[in-house]
């Protein structure tokens, strides 16, 4: 265990040493920023919401967020505990403030893949998840990239959204499902009635 903590550490600080340039340090720091709160994701499911052909890919990644906040932010964040990476990995600099002292799991990692991965399997156009999925992509980097959380969060952050993003996927096919047996419709909108 300590050798994967270490690798966690040597990972950031090569990033630092390596990636970070004066021109991208404040464009992914700000990128960053939006993920606070959830605050791009909610945006983009707000917007989802206000159009009939995506609103049931709006529906769904509220959902998947909601279910990501409680795992990540209500219960396994405290329950780890484990402090920031600028406290624990000497000559580490973060590139932006963090409130939160725990680190584990992203929940702006979480967030981002909650929504993408529910857009995925809902949006009506494959180049909006494709896009979705690269911005999620490019949020849980930007975490490694400003130095606030270790890989090990960020890919933990990935597998709660992903775990959100199928369980709301399949809650809101099943209330859907309900509703469609008693309006006298089946699942695919079609009437039950011969």
């Amino acid at each position: 265990m300590d050798f994967l903590l270490a690798l966690d550490g040597n990972i950031l600080l090569w990033l630092q040493e390596n990636l970070r340039a004066p021109l991208l340090d404040p464009l992914v720091s700000v990128y960053t920023r939006l993920g606070n709160f959830g605050l791009l994701w909610i945006v983009l499911s707000v917007l989802l919401l206000c159009f009939r052909p995506t609103r049931r890919a709006g529906v769904a990644s509220a959902l998947a967020m909601l279910l990501g906040l409680l795992c990540t932010n209500v219960v396994l964040k405290h329950l780890v505990a484990r402090p920031r990476p600028w406290l624990d990995v000497a000559g580490l600099v973060a590139l932006v403030d963090e409130p939160d002292p725990n680190s584990f799991p992203s929940g702006h990692t979480c967030a981002a893949f909650a929504a993408a991965l529910a857009w995925w399997r809902t949006l009506p156009r494959r180049w909006m998840s494709v896009l979705a999925l690269a911005m999620a992509v490019l949020m849980g980097l930007s975490r490694l990239y400003v130095g606030v959380h270790y890989p090990s969060d960020v890919l933990a952050g990935f597998l709660v959204g992903a775990f959100c993003a199928w369980l709301a996927c399949l809650l809101l096919r099943r209330l859907e499902e309900r509703r469609g047996r008693g309006s006298g419709e089946t699942a695919d909108g079609g009437s039950a009635r011969n």
